[in-house]
Parts: structure tokens; C-alpha cells; sequence
């Protein structure tokens, strides 16, 4: 028995022939697209919806499952002629004043996933009521889809090409140049795993100067993994970068690129694994030092406290949401925002639309080295210094027996509050999403469900690793105990 369409923290997604099939998309498509002419057809007054896709298995098949249906729905459809990346065809949509966009992609999910997202007409993703007004159409008996009203209009299949206006747009917002001259002279050195995802060859196109590139082929099995900027998955890739020999003075950077290129993960050159919680930082500076841009910078509950100290250098005002970039989105379509950004690897620009984009945020990363001469380890360390801020984070996935054990966790916790963690003293606790518990020697504990399956989350950060690790241990041996 397939699951529920449900819609997530961003789209639909289900296991590939169970729960992800031809005609639940010939289903869903047309009633997403009906819904994203009720919300954005006042304002762009058209009727044309964006389809693209990443390169999952049967991906352009399923794309054009959906674009047929919602031609038929009575829509201009414009398909992509490839695979692309979703903040690709998130800006398609923007700049064609279409309706919104509809992909085709299960983003980092391993291989035997599929899902579909969908865009307004603004450039990013939807926010979760247009999403459950979608959830609402759908018909409790799949087999009697509801007639959709087309009034009376011919709708046309159209193909396009999405890379060359994208490609253009993000060359604009950088000093491409420089950083051309920088790779091109020997100064630099970048090295690309697209993890056989949607950004392959993509720095390539924009830079239009070599980069070293792995995992480009198509692979829908994800080389037996997943498609996400995890260390686990990237041993080869390390490996790569440390053994490469530069010559004394050059500086080499590796980025690192989710299945759907919205999500980014980066290494230095000494092979060094670099997350968005050090990423961030270095870009906040980069872009209101150097560039001399403003705006608030927006972090999610689960982001490392350095983001506010960096921000307070610059004086920029910082805003804090629940975990999920839907929520920095939103508060990018209404306030001045530098950058949001997620410890996952989503971040989105104030520059740009309201949209992860992991290619934009490599090439800020690129234009930081070029402009300040420095590794990025290096940006990151002397920022620490700068804010005499050290701090590790980790964080793990501890699956649950049970969703009845989740339950009474989650019951255990709002009956019995935490008084100390670890040996330390619980000072305050932040539930706008699970329980983030700050402790008395400065390190804090956040504990967060998985909505749709028993899977407890477990984040920290502290002044050290050993130290993160022990809040860690701790957090999984309670749960365990109860």
C-alpha cells in the first residue's frame, strides 16, 4: 500500500514504482499547477508553468508525465530539454514570469527516491499552505482524479534550455574574471564532486575555464550511497585533493554539490571536510566586508552561534527560524536579507531569489579565496580568532524502534523537563522547534523529531569536539534508556 502524498519540508517524495509513480504525478502535477494559478496568476497574468528535473532515474520520463498533464489541465508548459539544477529552473520561472515550476527531483535522497517540488512565481519554493492547498484537491480515491477546469484554453508543450540565462545571471553577480584569472594563471585550483547529480559540468559552463571534476557520468544509484554532502560519501574526493601536488604559494578548494545543486558542502586544501556551519561565516564576511552588501542575516535554530558573532561585526541584525530553508525563504520575500542560510548545506542570498542555490554560493566562496589570498580553513580560523569564538558541532540521526517510542520521548520531555545534560546545568530551553537546551558552560543540545518517520535528531555544539561528542553520547544514551 503506497503511503500518502504528503507534501515535506520541500515537495513530494516516495520510493520510485511504491509510492512515486506515473500516475500519481499525472495526479498531482495539474492540481499543483491549478493551485499556482490561483495564488500568482493575478499578479503575472499567465498561464505558463516551468518543468524541469535533475538526473534520478526515469526523471525526464516522470517530467514528461507532468508536463503533459498540465498542458492538458489547459497550461503553457515550457519542459527542459536536460537535466538542471532546481535553483536553475526556480529562477526560470522568476524570469519568465511563469506561474511557478514544478521538478522533478528527490534532492538528496538515495536513488531509489523520487519527488516533486514546486515553485511560485517569485523563485523559490512554495510556502507550506500553497502546499496544502494541493494536499486538500487531491482526491481521497486515487483512481477518480477531480476534473480540473482549463476555461476553455488550448494550453502548448514548449521545450527550453535553462543554463545559458542561468549561467549568465550568477557570472554577473561575482568578479568572474578575477577568479578566471586566478584558476587560468595556476593561483588556484578547483576541484568539483556533483556526486552524478544535476550540477555536473555546471562551474565548468560558468567559469569557462577547467576544473576537476569527479562523479560527473549519470548514475542513478548514486555510486551505491546517496547524493549528499556528507563526509561518508566522500572518501574519494578527499583522497583526491590531498594527494594533488601544488606548486608552493597556489591555494586549491573543493566543493562539493547535493543531487539538485541546492545544497553545497566544501573542502580546503588540505583535504578538510567544511560544512555549512563554517561556510556561512566566511560568506558573511565575504559579502559585507568585501562587497560591502547589508541585509539581516537569517540562521536556523541548529546554526553555530558564530553566525551571530561574525554578523555583529558588521553590525547586521540576525534573525533565528525552526530548521527547514521554507522558513528563511518566507523571510526573505519580506525583509532586506544578506544571507540565510541551514547546517545542511541550503544557503540563499538577498542577491539572488529566495532560493538554496550552491552554485552561487560556490562562486562567493571562489571570489573570498581569490580576494583574500587565504585557504578557507584559514578564513575560518582567523575568524574565530577575530571573534575569540572557538567552537565544534556534530550532530547524528538515531533511528528509533518504534514512532510509539517517539512518542513517549517527546511526551518524556514535555512532562519532564531536562535540568542537566551531561553534567551541565540546563540555563534555557528554545522549543520554536524541538528542544534546544543551552547549557551552563555555553554548549547547547537541540532534540528534534522527524515527522514522518521514527528517527530522533540530535544536534550540538561546544567549545570542543570532545565535548559536543560527550553532549552527544549523552543525548543518545537517554533516549536509549527510556
Amino acid at each position: 500500500m503506497p503511503q500518502p502524498i504528503k507534501f515535506g519540508t520541500d515537495g513530494w517524495r516516495g520510493l520510485i514504482a511504491d509510492d512515486f509513480t506515473f500516475d500519481r504525478v499525472a495526479l498531482v502535477a495539474p492540481i499543483a499547477a491549478k493551485v499556482l494559478l490561483q495564488v500568482y496568476g493575478a499578479s503575472t497574468n499567465s498561464r505558463t508553468v516551468i518543468v524541469g528535473h535533475d538526473r534520478r532515474f526515469l526523471a525526464e520520463e516522470f517530467a514528461r508525465k507532468a508536463a503533459e498533464t498540465i498542458q492538458a489541465a489547459g497550461f503553457d508548459v515550457l519542459l527542459t530539454d536536460n537535466y538542471a539544477p532546481t535553483p536553475a529552473f526556480s529562477l526560470a520561472a522568476k524570469q519568465m514570469n511563469a506561474l511557478g515550476a514544478i521538478v522533478l527531483t528527490a534532492s538528496h535522497n538515495p536513488g531509489k527516491y523520487l519527488g516533486l517540488k514546486v515553485k511560485g512565481a517569485f523563485g523559490g519554493s512554495v510556502p507550506p499552505e500553497i502546499t496544502q492547498q494541493i494536499e486538500a484537491l487531491l482526491p481521497q480515491d486515487e483512481s477518480h482524479p477531480p476534473a480540473l477546469e482549463t476555461a476553455n484554453y488550448t494550453g502548448s508543450l514548449n521545450s527550453f534550455n535553462p543554463w545559458p540565462s542561468y549561467c549568465e545571471t550568477l557570472r554577473g553577480m561575482v568578479n568572474i574574471e578575477l577568479i578566471r584569472s586566478a584558476i587560468s594563471s595556476g593561483k588556484l585550483t578547483v576541484f568539483v564532486d556533483v556526486m552524478h547529480g544535476a550540477a555536473a559540468g555546471g562551474l565548468a559552463q560558468i567559469l569557462a575555464v577547467p576544473v576537476q571534476e569527479i562523479h560527473s557520468d549519470r548514475d542513478p544509484f548514486f555510486g551505491g550511497g546517496a547524493p549528499e554532502p556528507l563526509p561518508r560519501y566522500l572518501s574519494d574526493f578527499f583522497q583526491l585533493i590531498q594527494n594533488y601536488q601544488r606548486t608552493e604559494g597556489s591555494l586549491a578548494i573543493g566543493f562539493v554539490f547535493d543531487g539538485d545543486s541546492d545544497r553545497i558542502a566544501a573542502v580546503d586544501g588540505a583535504g578538510n571536510f567544511l560544512s555549512s556551519q563554517i561556510l556561512i561565516p566566511i560568506l558573511i564576511e565575504h559579502l559585507a566586508k568585501r562587497r560591502g552588501l547589508t541585509g539581516e542575516v537569517i540562521k536556523t535554530l541548529s546554526g553555530s552561534d558564530l553566525f551571530p558573532k561574525i554578523a555583529s561585526l558588521y553590525n547586521l541584525p540576525v534573525f533565528e527560524t525552526a530548521i527547514g530553508y521554507k522558513y528563511i525563504a518566507d523571510r526573505m520575500l519580506t525583509t532586506h536579507v544578506l544571507v540565510g542560510g541551514e547546517e545542511s548545506g541550503g544557503i540563499g542570498y538577498g542577491t539572488h531569489i529566495p532560493e538554496r542555490d550552491a552554485l552561487l554560493s560556490a562562486l562567493y566562496l571562489l571570489e573570498a579565496v581569490v580576494e583574500s589570498g587565504e585557504d578557507l580553513s584559514d578564513i575560518y580560523q582567523r575568524l574565530q580568532q577575530e571573534t575569540a569564538f572557538n567552537s565544534a558541532y556534530d550532530r547524528i540521526d538515531l533511528p528509533l524502534a518504534s514512532m510509539a517510542v517517539r512518542s513517549r520521548l517527546l511526551e518524556e520531555l514535555q512532562n519532564h523537563p531536562l535540568t542537566e545534560i551531561a553534567g551541565q546545568t540546563v540555563v534555557d530551553c528554545n522549543t520554536i522547534d524541538g528542544y534546544k537546551f543551552r547549557l551552563a558552560d555555553g554548549r547547547w543540545l537541540l532534540i528534534r523529531f522527524s515527522g514522518t518517520e521514527p528517527v530522533l535528531r540530535l544536534y550540538s555544539e561546544a567549545a570542543t569536539l570532545d565535548q559536543v561528542h560527550e553532549t552527544l553520547a549523552w543525548a543518545k544514551e537517554w533516549a536509549n534508556r527510556l
